[in-house]
Formats: structure tokens, C-alpha cells, sequence
């Protein structure tokens, strides 16, 4: 954690947390893919039925009504059909995806599973994120703290730095040497036409 904060600039907006947070790995602990084949399957099976209900309805209407209803329901069915494939297929890639992804870690199934579930999976990293975001914040406050401790030694130093010494030139007066940073200061605190020289 700590090569982490120093990488992420720490106590500054730009620090974001590295890692998926540990609330979201938890809920797709919760998930199986059981249940989105299920929804997917009621879905399927919903859209023959809408489609048999549309085909009836159009077998006993009249050519004069059955316009725009058959062209509209046969976009609607056409389009339902190809968001219901392409979830399909998006499921089965990822559930390709987390088995590689199980193998690669070497993430073994648990007593009783097939394969490895997402609760197994999800709820290792779940626990990794959670105490590394713990460790992470408590570096990124000493980081934080780091930095204020520099820019307040910082600030410290300019001021001892700001100071003026004075020699006489003659007896006459008295010549007053201020370092650069000082005149700089003075000059700022003036807007330019307040000068007449």
C-alpha cells in the first residue's frame, strides 16, 4: 500500500483508490450465473409467447386493421430476438472469461462445486480489498501528513531566509539589503500603479 500511495499522489483529488472497491466485489460475490441462464430462459420463453399472442392476433384481424400493428410487433419481436442472442452469447463469453480467470489464479472449486462459483472467487479478493483499502488509507494519511510536515519546514525556512541585514554606508545613512525572495514579496504586495520612480 504504501508504494501504491506514493505512486497515486497522495492527499491530492487525483488519489484514487487502485483497486476494485471491496463493496462491489462483495455483490458479485452474491451472483451466480445460475441465475442469469434462468432469467435468460424465462426471457426466451416469454418472447414465444409474445410471438404466438402477435401471429394469433394477426390470423384473425382484418387486412385493414391489421396495419401498423403487425409491422410494428414484428420490429419490436425482430429486435427483442437479437438483444436476447447477443446476452446470450455475452454470458457464456464471460462465464469463458471467469473460468480462465479462476484457472489462471489458481483459484480451486470448493467442496461440492463443479466448477469454481463467483461467491468462491469474489469472496477471496473481497477480503484482500477490503484490508488492503485499510492499509491503503492509513499510508495515504502519513503520506498526506509527510507532505504538510515539508511544506510547513518549507514555509519555515523562507521566513528565516526573509530576513534583512543592515550596515551603515556612512554616517550619513543607512543602506538596507533584502534578499531577492523579499523584494519579490514586497513588490507583489503593490499593484504597479502605486510605483513612481
Amino acid at each position: 500500500p504504501s508504494a501504491c500511495c506514493r505512486c497515486l499522489d497522495a492527499g491530492k483529488d487525483t488519489c484514487l483508490y487502485p483497486l476494485p472497491e471491496p463493496q462491489d466485489l462483495f455483490q458479485a460475490s452474491q451472483m451466480k450465473f445460475e441465475d442469469f441462464e434462468r432469467d435468460l430462459r424465462k426471457l426466451k420463453k416469454d418472447l414465444n409467447a409474445c410471438l404466438g399472442e402477435t401471429d394469433k392476433v394477426c390470423k384473425v384481424s382484418s387486412e385493414e386493421n391489421l396495419q401498423p400493428f403487425k409491422d410494428k410487433m414484428d420490429n419490436f419481436l425482430t429486435q427483442a430476438k437479437t438483444e436476447l442472442e447477443t446476452q446470450e452469447k455475452q454470458l457464456a463469453d464471460t462465464q469463458k472469461i471467469f473460468l480462465e480467470l479462476s484457472v489462471s489464479f489458481s483459484v480451486k472449486p470448493k467442496a461440492g462445486e463443479k466448477e469454481v462459483s463467483l461467491n468462491t472467487f469474489f469472496s477471496i479478493w473481497h477480503e484482500f480489498s477490503s484490508d488492503f483499502k485499510e492499509q491503503w488509507k492509513k499510508q495515504n494519511k502519513l503520506l498526506l501528513q509527510e507532505r504538510v510536515k515539508k511544506a510547513e519546514e518549507s514555509f519555515k525556512q523562507a521566513r528565516q531566509k526573509a530576513t534583512y541585514n543592515v550596515t551603515t554606508k556612512n554616517a550619513t545613512g543607512i543602506v538596507r539589503y533584502f534578499p531577492f525572495s523579499t523584494f519579490l514579496f514586497f513588490l507583489s504586495a503593490f499593484s504597479p500603479e502605486r510605483f513612481c520612480l
